[in-house]
């Protein structure tokens, strides 16, 4: 499980067909020291898992495989070499949830309608991002709820139909990719987990029952 709060940005170095597959290798510095084979890792809020871990290589990087369902749902292998990616290890348990909870599983892509500042000329402004979601997703989404923005934990700040504004602080438009888009681009998202059980049981109360037992053994 992750909380969207990013740990730090890493590079793309490419993307590459394999037999049966894709592989994505990702050059971060920070983080190949701490991965072991195997570790969950979110990359621009795509739940993934470490391979080819090489600490000691220029820069230090890992890579992972693209499942298909990957490629259908991401924008993963829609990125050109050297974007900048956000990262985030798994939540230990225990530890406090400084967001929300996220999954690391994108429902699909919205556009990036516009990122503006709100005063220009401060030198350290909040930022607004308007995205236009999917038909599919809009039900997810309510003022004042959570979303996930290329792994970006962030509230929701006002929704008219398709399009979802969120606020962005300084440190967050500093600290991730958010700094490097432009309008038109394709973005992760994730809606909130738990609006997406409450819909299930609502319509077939009799196959899931949403209790205090379950959220707790799954991490809520």
């Amino acid at each position: 499980m992750f909380t969207g709060l990013i740990e730090t940005t890493g590079t793309l170095l490419a993307v590459t067909p394999t037999e049966g597959g894709t592989r994505i290798t990702i050059a971060s510095p920070t983080l190949t020291s701490r991965l072991n084979t195997g570790d969950s890792i979110a990359v621009n809020g795509v739940c993934l898992t470490a391979l080819s871990i090489e600490p000691n290589a220029f820069p230090p990087r890992f890579s992972a495989d693209l499942a298909a369902e990957t490629i259908a749902r991401t924008t993963l292998t829609h990125l050109q070499p050297d974007a900048i990616l956000n990262l985030e290890l798994p939540t230990p348990a225990g530890s406090p949830l400084g967001g929300h909870v996220v999954q690391g599983h994108v429902d699909g892509t919205a556009t990036l309608l516009a990122l503006s500042p709100i005063t220009p000329t401060a030198p350290q402004t909040d930022w607004r991002l308007r995205i236009q979601l999917p038909d599919a997703l809009t039900r997810y989404v309510v003022p004042q709820g959570s979303i996930t923005i290329e792994g970006i934990s962030l509230t929701v700040a006002s929704i008219v139909g398709n399009d979802v504004e969120v606020a962005i602080i300084p440190h967050t438009y500093a600290a991730t990719s958010l700094r490097t888009l432009v309008p038109g681009a394709l973005l992760n998202i994730e809606v909130d987990v738990l609006g997406k059980y409450a819909e299930r049981q609502q319509e077939r109360p009799q196959e899931f029952t949403l209790t205090e037992q379950y959220l707790i053994a799954n991490g809520y």
